[in-house]
């Protein structure tokens, strides 16, 4: 597939300014085509998890594939349903949420998967068997890229516990709940497909206790490469062997298969460009300072995350160690001893990987402003989200 060249980032960084996230969307058709490729029985569904970029243009173009939406919140779903997804389309998974919430949606007549007890029981008492559910369970399994990003372990708040299997059934056969899903997602970044492979048979040891089933949700946490050696999850092999349990199992073979990619669709399309304000030379360091901070992209500092970072300005420059670091006031450090093409003040920086959890963990720290967001589609670059002005800092103060 085509990529985005330097010039083009550079003439968007020129339009529209800096910070600025440049998406490409046909690296999104790439990615969806891959999965759909790999996991190609009718019995399979895919959720695209929009917590990892929600932009409204985004969703568009993911539904346009034909994929379905996983959503973390009630208003998540709000904006699946503006951006045109039909109701059967959608995927709730609640998490440590007020019961008010799940009620909302379960009057948009969308999927909702519950992950207490406590509201598996609300739900029970309040709806009986008048509307499907699907449960996430924990597996107490551990899997991810560290332990931020893992979340089926047993120490982990999401889901329910597997050794709490005794109460769940009490709660369904109580008020006759209407089960017809399992749920499991162990983390992100999951190179070994073996953890996919123990969060099933943790399932298929339980599901005879479901009579209403229809389907397993695997949840998602595919491994993408970030720099040279990372080993992304195998997706053909991993569809081979989720096939093969499933189709030798006799309570499993007849069951939908559904996933919630987020990161694995949207990572690679994302590039975060940055221009360099300054550079300053010490005795331990030198430093590139660019017009961003973690106030635009947090996950370097939030969980040690890695993003190449190239010099789009100087591409075949000879490569200097630097320390690449943000304007704010706070230890913004993006990247530390990094190689990159000899930088000068007024350069170009492109942070690769910055389509998910890029722009939707951003903020207005230090009362700076949020970056805009260029879609590129067949090569034309279209502004997707206008860049804050001052009076978006304003917007929802009171008492001026």
């Amino acid at each position: 597939m085509q990529q985005l060249t330097n010039e083009q980032l550079i003439q968007a960084a020129q339009q529209f300014g800096t910070p600025l996230y440049v998406y490409h969307s046909e690296k999104i058709s790439e990615k969806y085509q891959q999965l759909t490729t790999a996991f190609h029985k009718s019995n399979t569904k895919i959720f695209y998890a929009c917590k990892a970029l929600t932009n409204i243009s985004i969703l568009k173009h993911i539904k346009s594939l034909g994929c379905n939406v996983d959503c973390s919140s009630i208003n998540e779903v709000k904006l699946a349903l503006y951006a045109g997804f039909k109701p059967t389309e959608i995927l709730y998974t609640s998490n440590g949420i007020a019961f008010n919430e799940i009620v909302e949606a379960k009057e948009l007549g969308v999927y909702i998967t519950i992950d207490s007890l406590s509201n598996l029981a609300k739900f029970g008492a309040a709806f009986g068997n008048t509307y499907p559910i699907s449960l996430r369970i924990r597996p107490n399994i551990m899997g991810g890229g560290n332990i931020q990003i893992s979340t089926g372990h047993d120490e982990s708040k999401f889901g329910i516990p597997i050794t709490q299997l005794q109460q769940i059934l009490e709660l369904v056969q109580q008020y006759n709940i209407n089960v017809q899903g399992l749920h499991i997602h162990t983390g992100s970044d999951i190179d070994n497909i073996d953890v996919f492979i123990k969060g099933i048979e943790v399932l298929f040891e339980i599901i005879h206790q479901f009579p209403n089933l229809k389907f397993i949700d695997l949840g998602s946490g595919f491994k993408v490469k970030y720099k040279e050696g990372d080993k992304p999850t195998d997706i053909s092999l991993l569809a081979q062997k989720i096939y093969e349990d499933f189709d030798n199992h006799p309570s499993a073979k007849n069951l939908e298969i559904w996933f919630e990619p987020g990161k694995f669709l949207v990572s690679e399309c994302g590039h975060f460009i940055t221009q360099v304000n300054v550079i300053k030379h010490n005795e331990e360091a030198t430093f590139i300072g660019v017009d961003s901070g973690f106030n635009h992209l947090i996950r370097p500092m939030f969980y040690g995350s890695y993003h190449t970072i190239k010099n789009i300005s100087n591409p075949n420059g000879e490569e200097q160690e630097y320390a690449v670091v943000g304007n704010l006031c706070e230890t913004d450090t993006f990247a530390w001893k990094r190689k990159i093409a000899t930088t000068q003040e007024g350069d170009y920086l492109c942070f690769s990987n910055a389509g998910a959890y890029g722009f939707e963990m951003s903020s207005n720290f230090n009362s700076r402003y949020k970056p805009a967001e260029v879609l590129f589609k067949n090569n034309e670059a279209s502004l997707i989200r206008r860049r804050d002005v001052f009076e978006d800092l304003l917007r929802n103060q009171t008492g001026l």
